[in-house]
């Protein structure tokens, strides 16, 4: 049957509810314990004739003549709902048996049993049909694969898929034990403007939209920097943000054009310090949320716990590739040596693409355990203040994890006249 056969059934079932006086969308639903509220009160029980009202997605529905059993899903986890004829009546459990679908939202009141196989049961007394579903669910109900669907509708992913669930909530739990860890430290949380006059902090290209009022073109933003920065110049000494960005360079597996970012300044601090407190922020925000520093990523075990290794730039990609960067002081030397690495080097790329691109092929994809690269390059850091022993290097370093790039830091940069030579020679290399 086509789905728009489904939908017109369901239709049909929809106007039945209404001809027997029953609203399908009620305004209110009457909930005592969540579904996770519910087992958990049976588990405590002593003589185990609790009554509770639940309410929740059916996303199991195991017909069986005069008895029918359904599982109730809510944001808690699931419990199983049993209604029987005897006990409802025989007009609400033929309604029941002829007008409720999965994906239906229902209300159930009726006392807490264990059934012959120990699973916790609600023996259902009444029911209310909260919401009627008029789409039939994915023909994968539980699991669903399609990675175009699961994507694009994220919301058919979370019904059907239990562990996708799990990882939004994990999420949400990261985000607010990476707050409690920053204003621990005596950060200040801020949020700052999402429209900028424009692109600014990074090298990325923007989203441009039209403010009405001002009559100008605007971007959102690539980067939590500028403002951030303004922030310690007006006096506050550390300050975060966690933010929504926007870069307008395509989608790829590893790369969402709009994403959401930690960005944190701190006056009088450097590198070595900022590396301290990654390893020590992932660790400890891993060990409050997940029980452990040490996760399982495919087939790799993955421990937080610092310290961390930390590797310099150039020694790792001299190990990796055979090319050492430094022998190579001129654009079109380093490009021959990295092309015959295996780089696919293009005849414009100066030595910090290169050297960027040296590391992207040869490195990262071997740095599964958490590991800091610094001191690198001038060229690839136009915002970092330059090691004294070394020039021709910054205070900067990059951590990857499972073989990605999580994050980047430094020490910034604050001689005006040399930020200005570089950005200068940044621009006219991007214009190249």
């Amino acid at each position: 049957m086509g789905e728009e056969e489904l939908i017109a059934l369901r239709r049909e079932k929809l106007e039945r509810l209404r001809e027997a006086g029953i609203d399908p969308y009620p305004a209110r639903a009457n909930r005592t314990h969540t579904a996770q509220e519910a087992v958990e009160l049976l588990e405590r029980s002593v003589d185990g004739n609790e009554t509770v009202s639940v309410a929740g997605r059916v996303t199991a529905l195991r017909r069986m003549g005069k008895a029918a059993f359904m599982d109730l899903r809510d944001g808690s986890g699931r419990v199983q709902a049993y209604f029987k004829q005897e006990s409802l009546g025989v007009e609400p459990y033929e309604l029941l048996q002829q007008t409720v679908d999965l994906g239906d939202f229902l209300g159930v009141t009726g006392s807490l049993f264990h059934t012959k196989t120990g699973e916790p049961t609600i023996e259902a007394q009444s029911y209310t049909v909260l919401a009627k579903a008029l789409r039939p669910p994915p023909e994968k109900w539980h699991g669903l694969q399609d990675v175009e669907v699961r994507y694009r509708q994220r919301y058919l992913d979370l019904m059907s898929n239990a562990a996708v669930r799990e990882i939004f909530v994990t999420r949400s739990r990261i985000i607010g034990e990476i707050r409690r860890f920053m204003d621990a430290r005596g950060y200040l949380e801020v949020e700052t403007p999402v429209l900028h006059g424009s692109a600014g902090g990074g090298a990325a290209k923007p989203f441009v939209t039209y403010h009405n009022a001002l009559d100008r073109e605007l971007h959102l933003r690539i980067a939590l920097e500028l403002h951030l920065k303004r922030l310690v110049v007006g006096g506050f000494d550390r300050v975060y943000e966690i933010g929504r960005i926007f870069r307008n360079e395509g989608v790829s597996t590893k790369y969402n054009p709009e994403f959401t970012m930690l960005e944190s300044y701190e006056a009088y601090a450097e590198y070595n310090g900022l590396m301290e407190m990654v390893e020590e922020m992932i660790s400890s925000v891993a060990g409050e949320v997940l029980g452990t520093t040490k996760v399982m990523n495919g087939d790799s075990e993955i421990d937080f716990a610092p310290p961390w290794p930390r590797v310099p730039l150039r020694e790792a990609i001299r190990e990796r590739s055979g090319v050492d960067f430094a022998e190579h002081t001129d654009a079109e030397g380093l490009r021959n040596a990295a092309a015959v690495s295996g780089v696919k080097v293009e005849p414009t790329w100066g030595r910090g693409k290169v050297i960027d691109e040296l590391l992207t092929l040869h490195v990262e994809p071997h740095l599964i355990q958490p590991t800091f690269l610094t001191d690198y390059p001038v060229e690839l850091s136009p915002l970092a203040k330059r090691k004294p022993e070394n020039p021709g290097l910054v205070e900067r370093f990059e951590f990857f994890i499972a073989g990605r790039e999580v994050g980047n830091a430094y020490t910034e940069l604050n001689d005006p006249i040399d930020q200005r030579e570089r950005l200068i020679e940044q621009s006219r290399l991007r214009a190249a």
